[in-house]
């Protein structure tokens, strides 16, 4: 929600003060300059980027517009969540756990969760680790190996969004220009024509560099910036679960494996520790 917030600021910032500098808006919209700049932007993408990760991009500014999709009520969520599974495998058996994990959408557990079951990819991640959990083959200090390699895989290609937005802002200057040099050849071929139009001409070539310039500085590098911190905040959703299912895979009771999730959590989203053991237990702690 923040960065739409910031969209509007860029936008007004810069309409604003060019109508106090004495400029009329309309004349910074040319469909021509529009057209080319971003008939060149699209073709770029197109070329360059693999619609997966197309897809992944626009996926992540949907998840930007939302707000804090990672705060505090998130992880209490999860960590109520991930008590219950660990308090169900202790009553009655790893077995009694793995029909959640087998199709969580189908899952009455999962089902009280809707904010966790928001991010599928976490949800993902937590049930193929619980799977080698109930297997009971895989050593703790091998699975958590191998959760950590799952966790690179993940943010690299996670990462590939956010290259993309970049290499398209790093760009857009230079397709400014490109608009800006045909609105030039333009004005060449009026050159004899009387003064007003020629200025006209000059000034649409001029808007083309300034629209490259502006998306690339105003939106896109920024957009890019905003969309590396929330893969840093969404890797670290990912090892607070890795650090409740070793904790769990240890041997650990309930209540402590929760504990080590928690301590995962950074410190602006992180419950406190009656928090977290009042909204697991149910039981305020005196």
């Amino acid at each position: 929600m923040i960065a739409l917030v910031g969209v509007v600021v860029v936008i007004i910032a810069t309409l604003g003060g060019f109508s106090i500098a004495g400029g009329h808006i309309p004349v910074l919209f040319h469909i021509s300059e529009f057209v080319t700049i971003g008939g060149i932007t699209i073709g770029t993408v197109l070329i360059s980027t693999p619609t997966p990760v197309i897809k992944a991009t626009f996926a992540k500014m949907k998840l930007m517009l939302r707000k804090d999709p990672f705060n505090r009520a998130l992880y209490l969520d999860a960590l109520k969540l991930l008590y219950e599974f660990f308090q169900l495998a202790r009553k009655d058996g790893l077995v009694a756990v793995e029909a959640h994990i087998e199709e969580p959408g189908k899952s009455a557990v999962f089902a009280k969760y809707p904010k966790v079951m928001a991010h599928h990819h976490a949800v993902e991640f937590f049930c193929d680790s619980m799977r080698l959990v109930i297997a009971g083959s895989v050593p703790p200090h091998d699975l958590e190996a191998m959760m950590d390699e799952e966790i690179d895989v993940h943010h690299h290609a996670e990462a590939l969004t956010v290259s993309a937005v970049q290499k398209v802002g790093d760009a857009l200057p230079g397709i400014g220009i490109v608009a800006a040099v045909l609105g030039i050849v333009v004005t060449m071929s009026a050159i004899s024509g009387p003064v007003e139009v020629i200025g006209e001409k000059v000034g649409a070539a001029l808007t083309g560099t300034f629209l490259g310039i502006l998306a690339a500085y105003g939106f896109l590098n920024p957009l890019a910036t905003g969309m590396e911190h929330l893969n840093g905040a969404e890797a670290r959703f990912f090892y607070f679960f890795k650090a409740a299912v070793v904790a769990s895979a240890k041997g650990f009771p309930p209540i402590v494996a929760v504990e080590f999730a928690r301590r995962a959590i950074s410190a602006e989203s992180r419950p406190t520790f009656q928090e977290m053991e009042t909204a697991c237990t149910g039981k305020a702690k005196e």
